[in-house]
């Protein structure tokens, strides 16, 4: 029971760890309570269970095991930290648990590893279980299968990833173990459920009848796919769905249940296969053989390897090239086909890898289609189809384009049956119009063929396009074909079955989505009028759609809907007879018979009653074809009165407007209209009807016929004013679908008319088409004549830098299809795109390929480089001469790619200034080639020459400028070269990638391959590549997302891992937002202002208070805007916009913030608690927002772009007032907002949520609202958060915004989220909570002190010791402001302080007192009435408080009477301002103001003198009183720090200029630590931005260095100076100095080495001039900081180095040093590293050094040094105590042995040296010399000398058995010879020469004594008697130790770490030492002590000789 009594009193967690597995038992039983009893999942209590899980599940007792496996479930479900023991856990699990007995155990592991997987670690423990497949024990294989079968089934396959599964189950089911077999047949039925027959292909090499039996079983499955019913924690919005499904036994559609299945690709789970190394030998010489048997040989084996499903990649080059050769050449079929099938497995094995041969071998095929064999055409189809796969359309349209006009009908009929087919896998996002519209052009040539099975094919693949991308898309390409024919495409389209049962975007009932939004008029089909419905429900919500239909200018426009239009389109021409009938029937019968009157006034009335019928007319009523065609009758458009040809022009127009117009109608009329338009008085009614045709009939084909007929015409003026109609037509419609090779010829035959006005009119047209083509334009007129070019070139440069106007027209049909299309905005993109390449297309290009011949190319790759110079001269001239060249170019592509690795660097710049012209001449072309060329360029980026670097980062940017990043995305090439382990490669590519990424609206998917090289960069040995690779982290994420780059982190090491996660987390932060997708605004190409100006009337709600940069979404894309632009409609859109963003932007709901509080406090929700915001965080917040929040308010406060989040919060402070009472109702999630806002990094979103901030806290206030404290919690420690910003400003508001909080929040409540702020990190956070500390108990006095004023202060007053000296001075100002509130009584409240701390303390408090005495009577008079909130004014407050960090209100007095320099705070309290106004009033009364100013000047400077210099701004008062020298140094010191190196340099070079100049170098005291912190800032910057800067010239970088160096050697030459250095500069100088020495980037520098060298000897400097005791203790942080934070190894390595230095100095410097600060450091140190985690470190140095320093200080100081831990509060903390005690009583063990042998082991130790050394004879010579009178001098200089030389020779044995005298006299001369070579003043020398030469005997027996022996005996004896001046007795030298300056010796240049003489000896040494203080009194300190040893026959030696000797001296003193 005693045992028992005993651990039943131990904490829970120490239970858990019990040596009695009864105690384990009761520890988990209490433990599993205990975790059921917590609620918080972030509660610390977690953190103490961490180590223990693992125990927990492997505990060695089974009854224990299962209890601790209970306990261990309830942790994982419950614990925040739980993830972190996954891999350590799961393992217990695996090992420990799968092999028991028990079930009951089993089943919990089971649970555990399924509850592992539930809280986000289905990776690690999937990797567990995988790794216990590979136990021997079955029973741990069968539970392993067996839980990852229930996780499969529970999870479903998009948690569990099934590849590394299937990888294993072929080798379990060969398993000797049944029970094994078994279960991995149940895991592969469960697989099958949710991959089906994608598993079938892996497993077909299992045994035959577990194969049988597996397909019994996979029969028997249910076909309904399998469901999720297990969810992770981050998926419980699912989970939500699944619950509410499993309520309502609801059924969801197949729609959902396919998409809760993941679909596998067989493919991705097999294995790939490589077959390169497995081509027979001699396959390519069999390929060419004559025989055909061989070359069927070669071919047959070739096809057996392909056969394999997966195939390595690989350089298949050549491989490709032959079989392409068969295909192509070969005259037997057999081989053809047999070739080809060869193909299509390569293409189906390597898929997308292929695709860069894709181009080589599709125009083969397609040649090959000659063919007519069956057998040939199947084979060639499916190598084609299968090619297919490999690659896009785009890629392969100009092949096959090329193959469409060939007279072999097989080979139309088969492209376009290829076609048809490839149509079937596209998607209207993969057939974009740029693709479609050259292939349907040539398609619809085919459907006209004489060739019935050509005209099928071709309908078939029209019919295929139609069904994939819709009839809508289609029709445009078809207006020329009868309808017919267009029946026949819709009958195919209607049989089209696309793959997967996937809907067409068309289909068969693409006609009958209506175009208008207007009800169908009766004449109508019925079939349209029916989806109209559906079509505004489709548009994604359209709030204006009503008032769009309601405009009758709307239905005036003619919106006509798909079949009428194609009706109108192929409209037959009516006979007269047919016109008359229908004119007649709605014209009066009058107009019809005048129309012809000879009278002119006749026909004029006729021509006013044909305008008021068309007028009345209804659109559907209108005949409009009979209507102009009666007017073209006679006298049609020859009528000769103006006034009659007026009016009927104008009924044209009317008719074209109102009417249901076609391009018939208009054939009618044109002809007469361009014939009137160079009329004078007719010229404008005839543009106009122009216009309104071009609005009915599309501008594009309206200007083709216009510029066609006014050319064809002789007429000047109608030439000219037609060219200014369309130049203006294009303003007023925008540039879509402009044929510009409709007309080209025509501008160009105007700009070479005679008529000056066509010329013009020519040229300004060019100038309005540059507007929208650019540059590109003026290629079509390089040949024009010169003088002509320079007016083209004149107007182009008027129009530079222009915007296209924004549309104000649209053809009728266009804008209803756009409207109808609703969010499709993708569309305009293409057409933007498609609009490009048109431009580009219609330049005219040479076909170059006959021109590239074999031998040219046999020249490029000969082996004489001259030879191959020469070959690459040759084809950069036919390049240039051919200017725009197809992208046929033969075999050129390949010869190109061999030079770009040629051995001749100029042959490969050569090569790549070839390629750079080849993408100016190929144009769009070009992608076709980026697979087989293109990424050779990126290879050369990995050259070790910068030129050639350069060069190749050119070309690569020239070819992307033509074919986009798509082609250079998609695949693995890409990642395949980051994959090479080249810095320059992977620094080059990484930079170009970060630059171009984020211009990209989408990317393919196949960017995540680059990723893991991504994470291999970041890790990468070569800083740039890091750096690059850290650029381009945040690009990838804004593409990628965070979810996946942290997926892909997870397979990472460890080590990496966390490294990686870290920089994704800061690469979030600074994520740049998704480019949206532009917008096109009547076809602007190119121009986002236009498409800016368009969607101003179109874009939703939260789009009309932009300013004037839009975000234009993919949503109503230009449709809208065409809407919105014409008549009346943009009025009533914005009406309708203006009143959906009038309505309340909060929405109050009662009781909702009660609510969401009691959520939070039952767990129901994420409490707002975190350190980085998470992504669950942000989702939450938004839900929670939803219902409070207007939608459109909610978008914005959530965009990406930082400038939605500024106007959002502009129009909250808008609604502040007026919505007071609902901003409350929301408050908690407002705050909450602002937060999230707190981790942004943009500056200017932080300062207008602290302005809001800042109005919101004032409405509070005028509210008499009082925060909660659910809403406090959430809220202030992320305020308090930014109080440590960086930028003043921030700072001052976030403090305004504290003093504001006090009035709606107590003061008591808000000073302990203040006292955690004080924890902090941030040196600026800790000072600045310190400052609003003392700031509250100065207002509130003690009692906000929470949660007593003793703790408080406490904690406050150890800020006093802080290592930061604005933190430092903050604590100050606090502790006398709690003095100022309750006197001396603050002593006690403080506890024990160091007696630094304590005097620093109590001379700010007298500083204060002073100060207060003189403000008294001032701060009295200026006090008016206030507030218990307000702060009190008295200047004792201000003066207390550090400028830089005053509070903006309680300083803005000051300042302003000061220096005006700042302007007032906007928001600074009326109460203040009274304040300034009274001060003023009573200044002006109070008569000996100049007195007390001149008093306060005094006091004010007082500060100066203090030792420890402020590195804070100084405030305004300060400036104006301080001596200009002061503020010149200040200045200087400031530029220092500058950004630019010239101006750091030239204030370095100030500042050594001074500290050259001894009697000039004071002014710098005071000084020092602001000087060294500018210093290594400047260090800093050089580290991280100049040296990675490459425009940043080397040279002046070593300048930089050189001068921060030589300044710091001559600071620390002048020791007065150095000591000056604090403690946390000296830390972060080193810090600095030493990653300076580590930069590896110095090797490359040139005169690096060099100032590696000058460092090594700053660092030296700096240790010995410094104060020591800073510089121990700045080396101790340092160490721990290293070891804390994982630093280089290299780095500790120096630092320790750097403490051993120190150590060795200790005994010169022990006596100054301050040894309860050292200790301290030391107590802190041990406690954060005790010695069970230093010995796990990698190293022990840190160890042995920490034990060394101690053990030093032991031997040095005895037993005394325990007399040195007062500073420490708990000494319990560390084992400091200890270990000292353990030295101490091991050195007084010791003691009696070392003095008893120390006399026989002398003479001996001394013999054997002397006898071994060599120098000893030499010594012996020189010591002979210094004992003889004649020679002294020169034994001395020979001595100097000899030490010089050998720094390091030991002179101990030559002069412990020589008189004290003796040696002193040594020490001296040495010491003046020094100072005679250094050119010092000369050491006065004193004291006897000795008259007789010394014997150097070894034996000290028969030494001779003297006179001068006993001089100095007689002097130590007056010494003792406390006769000699400055001189010690023993009982002194013990009592005040540090009190004694230190001695020197230059005799030993490196001293021993300790004294090998025990404490008695240091003892005796010290009465020695003493006697030399009479003699160096005035000499400076020195820097080595005295070795000094007792003499070996001295009887002091033995202990009880000294105590009887210590008695008689005490009794002589009484």
């Amino acid at each position: 029971m005693g045992d028992d009594s005993e651990w039943m009193k131990l904490p829970i967690d120490q239970k858990c760890e019990h040596k009695v597995w009864k105690a384990r038992l009761s520890g988990y039983e209490e433990a599993l309570k205990l975790f059921q009893r917590i609620q918080d999942e972030k509660s610390p209590e977690w953190g103490k269970y961490l180590g223990l899980m693992k125990k927990f599940v492997t505990d060695s007792n089974a009854v224990a095991q299962l209890k601790g496996l209970e306990a261990a479930l309830v942790f994982i479900e419950n614990a925040h930290v739980a993830a972190k023991t996954t891999g350590e856990v799961v393992s217990g699990v695996v090992s420990k648990v799968f092999n028991q007995p028990k079930a009951r155990a089993k089943e919990l592991g089971t649970d555990i590893c399924l509850m592992y997987m539930e809280i986000e670690k289905a990776e690690v423990v999937q990797e567990e279980l995988l790794k216990g497949l590979e136990n021997k024990n079955p029973k741990i294989v069968v539970a392993c299968i067996e839980t990852l079968r229930k996780a499969l089934s529970e999870f479903g396959s998009k948690i569990v990833t099934l590849k590394p599964i299937v990888k294993i189950l072929c080798k379990q089911f060969e398993s000797r173990e049944k029970a094994v077999r078994d279960e991995v047949k149940l895991l592969a039925v469960e697989i099958y459920k949710w991959i089906r027959d994608a598993l079938r292909p892996p497993l077909q090499n299992i045994n035959s009848v577990q194969l049988k039996e597996l397909e019994e079983e996979w029969v028997k499955l249910p076909s309904s796919p399998p469901k999720q019913t297990r969810f992770l924690r981050s998926q419980q919005d699912l989970k939500a769905k699944f619950e509410q499904q499993q309520a309502h036994g609801e059924q969801s559609d197949g729609e959902d249940e396919e998409e809760t299945v993941v679909a596998v690709d067989p493919y991705e789970l097999l294995e790939a296969v490589e077959i390169l190394s497995k081509i027979p030998k001699d396959f390519y010489d069999k390929i060419e053989a004559k025989k055909w048997q061989e070359r069927r040989e070669a071919v047959e084996a070739v096809e057996a390897l392909t056969k394999n499903p997966k195939l390595e990649n690989g350089d298949y080059g050549d491989l490709v090239r032959a079989l392409k050769k068969v295909v192509g050449k070969d005259a037997n079929v057999m081989l053809v086909s047999a070739a080809a099938k060869c193909l299509a497995a390569l293409a189906s094995g390597l898929r997308k890898k292929f695709g860069m041969y894709a181009g080589q071998v599709v125009p083969t095929i397609l040649e090959k289609f000659k063919e007519k064999k069956p057998q040939v055409v199947q084979a060639l189809q499916e190598a084609i189809d299968a090619i297919f796969l490999t690659t896009t359309l785009q890629n392969l349209s100009e092949d096959i384009l090329g193959v469409m006009d060939n007279k072999n009908p097989s080979i139309k009929q088969q492209a376009s049956l290829f076609l048809a087919r490839s149509f079937r896998h596209c998607t209207q996002g993969t057939l974009p119009k740029g693709v479609l519209k050259p292939l349907c052009a040539a398609l619809i040539k085919q459907v006209n063929d004489s060739a019935p099975e050509v005209r099928d094919a071709a309908f078939e693949a029209l019919g295929t396009a139609m069904k994939v991308v819709g009839e809508k898309a289609v029709n445009p390409f078809l207006s020329d074909l009868d309808k017919l024919k267009l029946d026949k495409i819709k009958e195919s389209a209607d049989k089209v079955e696309l793959p997967g049962g996937k809907k067409g975007a068309g289909g068969g009932g693409g006609a009958k989505k209506p175009a208008a939004k207007t009800p169908p008029p009766a004449e109508a089909p019925p079939k349209s009028s029916v989806p109209s419905k559906k079509s505004q429900t489709g548009a994604a919500s359209k709030s204006s759609a009503v008032s769009k239909k309601c405009k009758p200018t709307a239905v005036a426009s003619g919106k006509t809907k798909k079949s009428p239009d194609s009706k109108d389109f192929t409209e037959g021409e009516l006979s007269i007879e047919v016109c008359e009938e229908r004119a007649a029937g709605v014209l009066p019968a009058s107009c019809l018979q005048q129309l012809d009157s000879a009278n002119w006034k006749e026909r004029l009335a006729s021509m006013e009653e044909f305008q008021k019928a068309v007028e009345t007319l209804n659109r559907t009523e209108m005949p409009c074809q009979a209507l102009v065609r009666i007017l073209a009758k006679k006298p049609g458009w020859k009528e000769t009165n103006f006034q009659v040809m007026q009016i009927k022009l104008h009924i044209v127009a009317l008719i074209a407007q109102r009417g249901q117009f076609s391009k018939t109608s208009a054939s009618v009329v044109l002809d007469g209209l361009v014939d009137k338009i160079g009329d004078v008085k007719c010229g404008g009614n005839s543009k106009e009807g122009l216009t309104a045709i071009g609005e009915a009939c599309s501008l594009p084909w309206t200007a083709e016929q216009v510029m066609s007929l006014a050319f064809a015409q002789k007429n000047p003026k109608n030439q000219a004013e037609t060219l200014n109609w369309l130049a203006n037509a294009m303003k007023e419609f925008g540039f879509t679908g402009i044929n510009v090779k409709g007309f080209i010829n025509n501008v160009k035959t105007a700009l070479g008319a005679t008529n000056p006005a066509v010329r013009t009119a020519a040229i300004a047209l060019l100038g309005v088409m540059f507007l929208y083509m650019g540059a590109c334009l003026r290629m079509f007129f390089e040949d024009e004549k010169p003088a002509l070019l320079v007016q083209i070139d004149a107007e182009f440069e008027k129009m530079q830098g222009q915007s296209p106007p924004a549309p104000i027209r649209f053809t009728k049909k266009s804008a209803a299809e756009e409207e109808e299309e609703g969010d499709e905005g993708e569309e305009q993109e293409e057409d933007g795109a498609a609009t490009a390449q048109d431009i580009m297309d219609l330049l005219p290009r040479t076909d170059i390929s006959d021109k590239i011949t074999c031998d040219l190319l046999s020249k490029i790759g000969d082996k004489n480089w001259k030879i191959r110079k020469e070959g690459l001269d040759e084809t950069a001239a036919i390049v240039s001469e051919a200017k725009f060249i197809t992208a046929n170019i033969g075999d050129l592509p390949l010869a190109l790619k061999a030079r770009l690795s040629d051995s001749n660097k100029i042959l490969v710049q050569q090569t790549l200034s070839i390629l750079q012209q080849l993408s100016t001449a190929m144009g769009p072309g070009l992608k076709q080639h980026v697979k087989s060329l293109g990424f050779s360029i990126i290879t050369v980026l990995g050259d070790s020459k910068a030129n050639v670097r350069a060069a190749a980062m050119t070309t690569l940017q020239a070819w992307v400028e033509q074919t986009g990043m798509k082609e250079w995305l998609e695949g693995e090439d890409l990642s395949e070269e980051l994959r090479k382990e080249n810095p320059f490669l992977r620094q080059e590519v990484l930079g170009w990638l970060a630059e171009k990424l984020p211009a990209q609206i989408t990317v393919p998917g196949d960017l995540i391959t680059c990723v893991p090289q991504l994470y291999s960069c970041l890790e990468d040995r070569n800083g740039d590549v890091r750096k690059k690779a850290q650029d381009a982290l945040p690009t990838f994420m804004m593409h990628l997302g965070y979810d996946k780059m942290d997926k892909a982190a997870g397979k990472l090491k460890t080590a990496s891992k966390d490294q990686v996660v870290g920089m994704l987390e800061k690469a979030r932060a600074v994520m740049p937002a998704k480019p949206a997708a532009p917008a096109k605004a009547g076809g602007g190409r190119g121009s986002a202002e236009p498409s800016r100006a368009a969607s101003a009337s179109k874009e939703p709600a939260s789009e009309d208070f932009v300013d004037s940069k839009p975000e234009v979404k993919k949503v109503r894309g230009g449709a809208a805007g065409k809407k919105g632009a014409a008549g009346k409609k943009p009025a009533a859109k914005s009406q309708k916009d203006d009143e959906d963003k009038s309505g309340p932007i909060f929405i109050l709901i009662p009781n909702s913030k009660e609510q969401r509080i009691k959520e939070e406090k039952q767990l129901k929700i994420l409490k707002w608690n975190f350190t980085t915001p998470r992504e669950e965080y942000v989702e939450q917040l938004k839900a929670q927002m939803s219902t409070c929040f207007a939608k459109w308010l909610q978008d914005e406060l959530f965009h990406l772009d930082f400038q939605r989040h500024v106007r959002a919060i502009g129009i909250m402070i808008e609604r502040l007032e007026s919505e007071s009472e609902a901003t409350i109702s929301c408050l908690d999630l407002i705050l909450k907002w602002f937060t999230l806002r707190f981790f942004d990094t943009n500056t200017t979103v932080l300062m207008k949520v602290l302005e809001y901030l800042k109005l919101l806290l004032a409405m509070l206030d005028s509210e008499n609202y009082h925060l909660t404290e659910y809403e406090a919690n959430s809220f202030i420690p992320y305020l308090i958060l930014k109080v440590g910003e960086s930028k003043d400003v921030v700072r001052k508001d976030v403090r305004a915004i504290l003093a504001s909080m006090c009035k709606v929040y107590p003061a008591s409540k808000v000073f302990p989220f203040l006292m955690d702020g004080t924890k902090s990190k941030n040196s600026k956070q800790r000072a600045e909570c310190l400052e609003e500390l003392g700031c509250l108990i100065e207002g509130y006095g003690m009692h906000v002190c929470q949660p007593t004023a003793a703790k408080s202060l406490k904690e406050i007053a150890v800020h006093i010791g802080d290592r930061d000296t604005s933190v430092r001075n903050a604590a100050l100002n606090t502790v006398v402001a709690v003095y100022n509130v309750c006197g001396e009584q603050v002593y006690k409240l403080i506890g024990n302080l160091s007696e630094k701390d304590m005097s620093m303390l109590e001379e700010r408090i007298k500083r204060s007192a002073k100060k207060t005495a003189l403000a008294a009577a001032p701060a009295k008079a200026s006090v008016p009435e206030r507030s218990q909130r307000e702060h009190p004014a008295n200047p004792n407050g201000t003066f207390l408080r550090k400028p830089a960090q005053e509070d903006p209100n309680k300083l803005n007095q000051a300042r302003q009477n000061a220096q005006h320099s700042e302007s007032s705070h906007p928001s600074i309290p009326k109460e203040f301002q009274l304040d300034l106004d009274m001060i003023e009033m009573d200044q002006s009364r109070v008569c000996e103001l100049p007195d007390l100013v001149q008093h306060k000047l005094e006091e004010l400077l007082e500060p100066i003198m203090i030792p420890e210099p402020r590195m804070r701004s100084v405030s305004p008062h300060f400036d104006d009183l301080h001596n200009s020298t002061a503020s010149t140094i200040n200045f200087v010191i400031s530029q220092v720090a500058s950004g630019d190196i010239n101006n750091s340099i030239q204030a370095l070079a100030q500042i050594d200029e001074v500290l050259r100049q001894e009697d000039k170098a004071e002014v710098m005291s005071g000084h020092i630590d602001q000087f060294l912190i500018a210093t290594f800032m400047q260090l800093r910057l050089i580290y991280s931005t100049h040296m990675a800067d490459d425009r940043v010239d080397k040279r002046d970088i070593v300048k930089l260095y050189s001068c921060i160096i030589g300044n710091m050697l001559s600071l620390f030459s002048m020791e007065s100076l150095a000591r000056e250095a604090s403690l946390g500069v000296l830390k972060d100088l080193m810090h600095g100095v030493i990653t300076l020495m580590l930069d590896g980037r110095m090797e490359d520098i040139e005169d690096g080495q060099q100032i590696i060298r000058s460092l090594n000897l700053l660092v030296t400097r700096v240790l010995v001039k410094s104060d020591q005791t800073n510089m121990i203790s700045a080396l101790l942080v340092l160490l721990q900081d290293s070891l804390s934070t994982a630093a280089p190894p290299l780095f500790c390595e120096l630092v320790i180095k750097c403490l051993w230095r120190m150590i060795r100095f200790l005994p010169e410097t022990i006596d100054n040093i301050n040894l309860d600060r050292i200790l301290l450091d030391v107590h802190t140190f041990m406690k954060i590293f005790p010695k069970e985690k230093l010995k796990q470190l990698k190293s022990d140095v840190p160890h042995r050094t920490l034990k060394t320093l101690l053990h030093t200080l032991c031997k040095l100081r005895g037993a005394e040094i325990l007399d040195h831990l007062s500073m420490i509060e708990n000494r319990n903390e560390s084992e400091l105590e200890a270990h000292l005690r353990r030295s101490v009583k091991h050195n007084g063990n010791l003691c009696g042995l070392k003095s008893d042998r120390g006399n026989e082991k002398t003479g001996l130790c001394t013999e054997d040296r002397m006898s071994k050394a060599k120098v000893s004879d030499i010594l012996t010579e020189i010591f002979k010399k210094i004992g003889s009178k004649e020679n002294t001098k020169e034994g001395l200089t020979e001595l100097y000398e000899y030490k010089q030389k050998y720094s390091d020779a030991d002179l101990e044995p030559f002069l412990k058995n020589t008189s004290q005298f003796f040696q002193s006299y040594v020490e001296r001369g040495l010491r003046l010879i020094e100072s005679e070579r250094e050119g010092k003043a000369r050491i006065q020398t004193s004291g006897v020469i000795p008259q007789h030469g010394m014997d150097f005997s070894l034996s000290s027996s028969n030494e001779e004594l003297k006179p001068a022996v006993y001089y100095e005996r007689l002097k130590i004896l007056r010494q003792r008697h406390g006769l000699e001046n400055n001189s010690k007795g023993i009982g002194g030298s013990e009592d005040e130790p540090q009190q004694r300056p230190p001695t020197s010796s230059l005799l030993s240049s490196k001293p021993p770490v300790a004294s090998s003489t025990d404490m008695l000896h240091s003892k005796l040494s010290q009465l020695k030492e003493s006697r030399e203080l009479y003699q160096q009194e005035h000499n400076a300190h020195s820097h080595s002590p005295t070795h000094a040893h007792t003499r070996s026959a001295s009887p002091a030696a033995n202990l009880d000789d000294l105590k009887k000797r210590l008695e008689r001296i005490k009794s002589n003193r009484q």
